[in-house]
């Protein structure tokens, strides 16, 4: 139902994207205002299952979406889910003296207004009503200062939907010809994807270089120093300086031959000559330490450290953050800008001095400038709302959102504090032998500022915090210390670290790939797709990110090109802001540039017949002749027709020559168990992604020299017996003739009531059907050995509809934010997987159940309940018709537009739609 205020004065129709937003926004509007919400977009290009009108149907470019020929003109259709919503927009207008698009003010929010604007068709004056939060104040100067649409950002959103639209429909055919049906390809996903591979190949070539030095604990022997003791470690000899890790190359070798390095046996004897030396304080360098505060939160920075202190998703949190905004909490969350308005300055500075008193604030407001080039700075950053902050506590969140709003307010009121202040001690200490030289370094925080409120976590958990102190005595030059312990320390140097979400977020920012907004979908996008998936926080491709990465830069360079994915951006950006038109661009895109410039993605996807599916999928194995291969059904070790299946839990990095050859020595399950001898077929035992399995060999039967060949659909090939084996029996010691026996399934038992009865082996168990009636069997074995008289007794039994006994949890995870329910760890049918008691989630790959966290838990259950199908509201009964002998008429309103467009933006204020 839409917020309805009264209609006194006129009625105005707001409409938003969500009923949440609408509620709110109604609760602060007076009189005269009905607030609905769109439920997102209301139209898109036609996807999959979408119905194309007639009159565009037979048209060549219909199923894409976009005419390609005519100024890549698109095709809108009306979501199936949408026309419902959209025929009470249109009845709740007829009613309405004005229209208030309120949707987001950004592309996308402007994108969808225009939409409703085309669709609605409204008579009465129409208003775009934008804020970037939802506080009675804001809601007002909105409706007081409303404005035109802005087609420039409705043209910059358009773009780039054709040209996602683009790359999706004609990359993704390709992917399934030469890598895997059911795979897609994105403009955005697939340069992600390639980043996140391209790391496991820099951990697959890293070759680790072990180095020593000592280390030492020193004392002063004073006792009025505190503390008196110190740790050092060796930093020179001679004059040299000892090798650390920095100074070798991914290859293991140093990158640099001035520097002393030290194996194992080297720094042991080092430290037996030192035994006996006496030590002093060479120098002492004291600098004073300055921290100033970090810049209040935009998208990426918010996903980052949300990751880091919190451990959700981007994609969680910006649905977390979502329903803060809709509620009227923090202010708009997809923004690139830093700055507060001086409204939030003084909030924060205000609440600064309250919790901290005024020592802890400047004299002047901190100013921040955005980094990020082409930032949308139409919004502030991301801050509580209001012109006064409520504290955590104040505002009566609980679970996650007041987990992130409170991380949002704690760093939006430290951005307005005082640096911290303090002083960083650097000392040397030399030994009276092999001029031996000890380096320690400290820091004391003398005046924590900002700190007091806000700390930033770091991607890496072995890096000190801002707020860290570590003391060193007050050493003067030339002081004597006493040496307390002194060993060789030996190290090794790391293969660079996974991307997290965090870390990925960051690396797409830097390199200006894609928009901030988009992140959250993308990294989602690849790990639902299974191109990525987690261990622990760490993003880990998977086999068939690697052929599908391998195939794109062989073959579609450009398309997965950073600086040229980078460059689209800009274009859009361009769009945006009135320097470029969006059909020169899609042409260049879609067509080329026409000269000795780069091909177009119409030519790329033209010509595959050089791209060699076998060569893609295959990844030699350095110093083996074994080759990885990506299959239909898996990953598996090619070795000269041997093959080995690749187990779902080894990741890229692991599978070297040495897990290799362990996978190939261990005792094969694939084995010929002998002939049919009915059919004279071999029979084998093999393991397939799903088990191991019985089958027969099909011989190939020969073809006449002069015959053509002729291709056979693979419906009409011959297709061999196959069956699971029963959890009982071993594939070692499994005979020819349980082989025979299990390939009768499924086997018909007989006849009942003129119906054969059928025994089968289905993915929940065995059971036997007859007709549409089936019934469970309490064992595979009967399978085989059940009589139709058996059968008979199965089927006079009714059917049994409870469920068995509750499994008891495999672990107990804690309390889920959300439902604040328990969260346990169970086996199912299908796997592992947690559950509150309300919802359910499968473990995902690398995922297991001694590791999975609450945090990772709660995630998986906040994915599931998002992808749950929204429960339709019972139907309500048709009121009786009356009597009536006139025949009603009905005017079927077209669903689909196709938008015209001309040089000038201004012209689509005045587009028809077709």
């Amino acid at each position: 139902m839409p917020a309805n205020n009264g209609n006194a004065g006129g009625t105005r129709l707001v409409i938003v994207e969500s009923p949440a937003k609408a509620k709110t926004i109604a609760g602060y509007l007076g009189r005269g205002y009905v607030v609905e919400s769109s439920i997102g977009h209301i139209r898109d290009l036609p996807g999959k299952g979408d119905t194309i009108p007639e009159e565009y149907a037979s048209q060549a470019w219909a199923k894409l979406g976009v005419n390609v020929d005519d100024d890549f003109e698109p095709l809108y259709i009306v979501n199936s889910d949408k026309k419902s919503q959209v025929s009470k927009l249109k009845q709740l207008l007829k009613e309405a003296d004005e229209l208030y698009l309120a949707t987001d003010e950004d592309r996308e929010g402007e994108a969808i207004a225009w939409h409703l604007r085309e669709v609605l068709k409204p008579k009465v004056p129409v208003h775009r009503m934008v804020f970037h939060e939802i506080t009675p104040q804001a809601i007002r100067d909105a409706v007081a200062n409303p404005r035109d649409l802005n087609l420039r950002l409705v043209d910059a959103q358009e773009t780039r939907r054709i040209l996602d639209r683009l790359y999706g429909f004609e990359v993704s055919p390709v992917l399934w010809k030469k890598v895997k049906q059911g795979l897609s390809a994105g403009r955005v996903q697939s340069v992600a994807t390639r980043l996140v591979v391209e790391r496991e190949r820099d951990r697959i070539a890293f070759t680790s270089a072990s180095y020593w030095d000592l280390s030492a604990v020193f004392d002063t022997g004073l006792a009025s120093d505190d503390p008196s003791r110190f740790g050092a470690t060796l930093l020179s000899v001679a004059g040299k300086r000892v090798a650390q890790g920095r100074d070798f190359g991914s290859d293991g070798l140093l990158t640099r031959q001035d520097v002393l390095h030290l194996d194992q046996a080297a720094a042991t004897a080092l430290a037996g000559r030192l035994n006996g030396a006496s030590y002093s304080v060479r120098s002492v360098e004291r600098k004073p330490y300055t921290r100033k505060p970090y810049a209040p939160f935009r998208t990426t920075t918010l996903q980052q450290e949300a990751s880091r202190k919190l451990g959700f998703s981007a994609k969680f949190t910006m649905q977390v953050a979502q329903k803060l905004y809709e509620n009227g909490f923090i202010t708009y969350m997809r923004t690139d800008s830093i700055t507060l308005s001086e409204t939030a300055v003084a909030a924060a500075r205000a609440q600064a001095i309250k919790l901290y008193g005024s020592a802890y604030v400047p004299d002047k407001p901190r100013v921040y400038a955005s980094k990020v080039k082409n930032a949308q700075e139409a919004h502030e950053a991301i801050r509580p709302s209001g012109e006064e902050f409520r504290t955590p506590g104040e505002t009566g969140l609980s679970g996650d959102m007041f987990r992130l709003y409170e991380l949002i307010w704690q760093r939006t009121v430290a951005s307005q504090m005082k640096d911290a202040e303090g002083e960083s001690v650097s000392v040397r200490v030399l030994a009276d032998r092999e001029q031996a030289e000890f380096s320690a370094t400290g820091r004391t925080i003398t005046f924590y500022g900002f700190l007091k409120a806000y700390v930033e976590g770091a991607d890496d958990p072995s890096t000190d915090r801002d707020d860290s102190e570590k003391r060193l005595p007050n050493l003067t030059e030339g002081q004597a210390v006493n040496v307390l312990e002194l060993a060789p320390a030996g190290h090794a140097t790391k293969p660079p670290a996974r991307y997290t979400e965090a870390s990925l977020v960051k690396e797409l920012e830097d390199r200006e790939i894609g928009r901030p907004s988009t992140y959250a979908s993308i990294i989602g996008t690849i790990l639902e797709r299974g191109y990525v998936f987690k261990k622990g926080t760490a993003l880990v491709p998977s086999f068939l990110a690697f052929a599908v990465v391998n195939l794109l830069e062989q073959h579609f360079g450009n398309l997965v090109d950073y600086d040229f994915t980078a460059e689209m951006e800009k274009v859009l950006d361009d769009i945006a802001n009135d320097r470029a038109e969006r059909v020169p661009e899609l042409r260049r895109f879609y067509f080329g540039d026409g000269g000795d410039g780069d091909e177009g993605l119409k030519d790329l996807v033209s010509d595959l017949g050089n791209i060699d599916a076998k060569e893609i999928s295959s990844f030699p194995i350095k110093g083996t002749d074994i080759v990885i291969r990506v299959g239909r059904y898996g990953t598996y070790l090619d070795r000269e027709g041997a093959k080995v299946n690749v187990p779902s839990d080894v990741t890229p990095d692991e599978l070297t020559a040495e897990k290799a050859e362990e996978l190939f020595a261990q005792p094969s399950s694939a084995r010929e168990l002998g002939t049919d001898p009915v059919t004279g077929h071999a029979i084998w035992v093999r393991n397939g992604p799903y088990g191991h399995y019985v089958t027969e060999v099909l011989p190939e039967e020969p073809a006449a020299a002069d015959a053509p060949k002729k291709r056979v659909k693979k419906a009409d090939q011959p297709k061999p017996r196959i069956s699971s084996l029963f959890k009982s029996m071993d594939p070692e010691t499994i005979t020819l003739d349980d082989a025979l026996r299990l390939l009768t399934i499924p086997r018909v038992i007989g006849e009942i009531d003129g119906e054969e009865v059928v025994a089968h082996n289905g993915k929940f168990g065995p059971y036997i059907k007859k007709g549409t009636d089936s019934r469970s069997l309490t064992a595979e074995e009967e399978l085989l050995t059940m009589t139709i008289e058996q059968a008979k007794e199965v089927f006079a039994q009714p059917k049994q509809r409870g469920r068995r006994a509750a499994a008891a949890p495999l672990r107990e995870l804690g309390e889920d934010p959300v439902s604040k329910k328990p969260v346990v760890v169970k086996e199912g049918r299908f796997g592992p997987y947690v559950t509150d008691g309300e919802t359910n989630a499968s473990l995902r790959k690398g995922d297991t159940v001694e590791d999975i966290t609450i945090e990772r838990a709660a995630e998986l259950l906040a994915d599931r309940r998002e992808k749950a199908p929204v429960k339709k509201a019972p139907a309500k009964k048709a009121p009786a018709k009356k009597a009536t002998t006139t025949k009603a008429t009905t005017t079927k309103a077209k669903t689909a537009a196709a938008k015209s467009t001309t040089s000038k933006p201004t012209a689509r204020a005045n587009t028809k739609a077709k």
